[in-house]
């Protein structure tokens, strides 16, 4: 016989009856699929459902994903085979690499959206400490890639053996996402406290927006940083105490914004130079203003129902980049208001399914990765669009599924696989 006699469930007025309860209410929502992020787990001891996960993905938002993948990769060509001649002697040179990245982007996304999500927030310390070590690593080993001022920036990596290059930002805004989504989730109920839910999450994104900042990407880490804002306000750090000294951060923040566009000397001069074309519409037309005003004058061309595809004049080598950040303006010329409206709106749609998804997810953890993710899109797309019509300074932060970069898509739809794999376990309703 025990030496203890334990009282039984039904009774309320024991403080060990209130322990049992809360061992048997852990029991019951402890669920097959955390066993993987308990220590004891082996990787031989691994089951398939720890592993990959079934059921279907949400419909809808793969098939947003896959239209603009198509139109982008339409419109990319497009605007892009005449610099792609002038350059390469070859039409198909920028065309041909994005559709190889599209392809085997689309075979990742299919692969990742089976993975059970979980297992991003057991790799939360591996992805960090990569991420950190690329971001470090690319001050010192990167492309030569300089302004005509002789700024060098130091955003491109080579992967050795290939001739490829990509971006540590790139991978950093997944990881980003994925830290503080663990970190949140895992003190839900600290976020509350100035230090756990002011201090600790500004501290994580500061790290990266001072080393992507260090590669001379001030577009990237606006986008880094807001993402950041964004998510500290879906994950509670902006609730009970916190709300008014988060406002405060924020107004603090869009002064200081205001004031270094008022006085922009300390700044590098390649951001000063763009300010400055920004403030004056009038300055160096054949410098500084070239593609600003040549963007303007693509989307003006383009009227209501735009000039046809494929007959864009300004894509032959007025515009610049016109198949990288400035690839909005040749789809405003080419297809119109109409045409331009009707991919805005898939972009809408696409943002708004990911966060339905995210709204319908139960898992906290699951449910902030989703709002990072399309909160990147978000940001980007509007950024670019706001950029491409001269609304903001040129800050060089390229278009979601259209612009050109084979890793950056790549990397792009894996995000979107993500998303789906979360949609599989979300237990949504029939669309």
């Amino acid at each position: 016989m025990s030496e203890r006699l334990e009282p039984p469930i039904r009774y309320n007025n024991n403080d060990n009856n209130s322990e049992g309860k809360r061992k048997q209410k852990n029991k019951r929502s402890y669920s097959s699929e955390d066993k993987i992020i308990k220590s004891e787990k082996t990787f031989m001891s691994l089951r398939k459902s720890d592993v990959f996960v079934t059921g279907g993905f949400d419909v809808p938002f793969f098939a947003l994903t896959i239209t603009l993948l198509a139109i982008g990769l339409v419109m990319l060509f497009s605007a892009s085979y005449p610099t792609s001649y002038f350059k390469y002697g070859n039409s198909y040179h920028y065309f041909i690499r994005q559709l190889i990245f599209g392809i085997i982007g689309v075979t990742v996304l299919l692969f990742i959206s089976k993975i059970n999500y979980k297992w991003f927030k057991v790799l939360v310390p591996v992805l960090l400490a990569i991420t950190l070590f690329l971001l470090v690593t690319v001050l010192f080993y990167h492309t030569n890639v300089a302004t005509e001022g002789g700024e060098k920036f130091k955003r491109y990596m080579k992967i050795p053996g290939t001739g490829l290059t990509f971006q540590p930002s790139d991978i950093a805004k997944f990881t980003l996402v994925v830290t503080l989504a663990s970190y949140m989730s895992k003190n839900a109920r600290r976020l509350r406290n100035f230090k756990e839910g002011i201090v600790y999450p500004a501290v994580i994104i500061g790290i990266f927006c001072v080393l992507i900042l260090l590669e001379h990407h001030v577009s990237g880490t606006i986008l880094v940083f807001v993402i950041g804002l964004i998510m500290m306000y879906a994950g509670g750090s902006a609730e009970g105490n916190n709300r008014i000294l988060f406002i405060i951060s924020v107004c603090i923040v869009a002064a200081a914004i205001f004031v270094v566009i008022k006085y922009p000397d300390v700044l590098p001069d390649y951001v000063n130079r763009k300010l400055e074309a920004w403030r004056n519409k009038d300055l160096d037309p054949r410098g500084v203003r070239w593609q600003n005003n040549n963007s303007l004058y693509a989307i003006g061309s383009g009227s209501f129902l735009g000039v046809g595809l494929g007959n864009s004049k300004q894509k032959y080598l007025y515009v610049s980049e016109p198949q990288n950040d400035f690839i909005f303006s040749i789809v405003c010329e080419e297809l119109g208001f109409i045409g331009a409206i009707v991919i805005i709106a898939l972009f809408a749609a696409l943002i708004i399914r990911g966060f339905i998804i995210a709204l319908r997810t139960t898992d906290r953890f699951a449910s902030l990765i989703v709002i990072g993710i399309i909160a990147q899109v978000g940001v980007q797309v509007a950024l670019n669009i706001l950029v491409v019509t001269d609304t903001i300074p040129n800050t060089g932060i390229a278009l979601p599924f259209f612009s050109y970069g084979g890793t950056a898509l790549l990397m792009l739809l894996f995000e979107m696989g993500v998303i789906l794999g979360i949609s599989r376990k979300s237990n949504q309703k029939k669309v």
